[in-house]
């Protein structure tokens, strides 16, 4: 069997991880191990806070909808049970971009949705 050098080829690896983990603290930004260990759980927690941040721009949609649909004196629950019904097909980041950037057209649409 013949002598296979891999030196080189693992050098590479670790110095693609090591600049990987630059800035972490402890081993983690000098042991192998332990920086790949390191990289493996901060993919999962990228990939998790990615799902995140969706979940929480759409709860700031509701708030901001529900803030300027309080003000008229109507919930958000009619409101969008009353879309739904009425066949207005407007997703709640257009609206929550409405109320803050165009309010007139907003009360338009909730004049719309509420029979007025």
């Amino acid at each position: 069997m013949a002598h296979i050098k891999r030196g080189t080829v693992s050098r590479r690896k670790h110095n693609k991880l090591l600049q990987q983990v630059k800035g972490y603290r402890g081993t983690k930004n000098s042991l192998i191990k332990d920086a790949h260990e390191a990289v493996l759980h901060a993919g999962e927690y990228a990939f998790h806070g990615r799902k995140l941040r969706k979940r929480n721009m759409r709860r700031a949609w509701i708030t901001r909808i529900n803030g300027a649909l309080d003000e008229m004196g109507h919930s958000y629950s009619t409101f969008i049970n009353n879309m739904n019904k009425k066949d207005i097909k407007i997703d709640r980041k257009i609206l929550a971009q409405l109320v803050t950037s165009d309010p007139e057209t907003f009360k338009t649409i909730t004049n719309k949705v509420f029979g007025k």
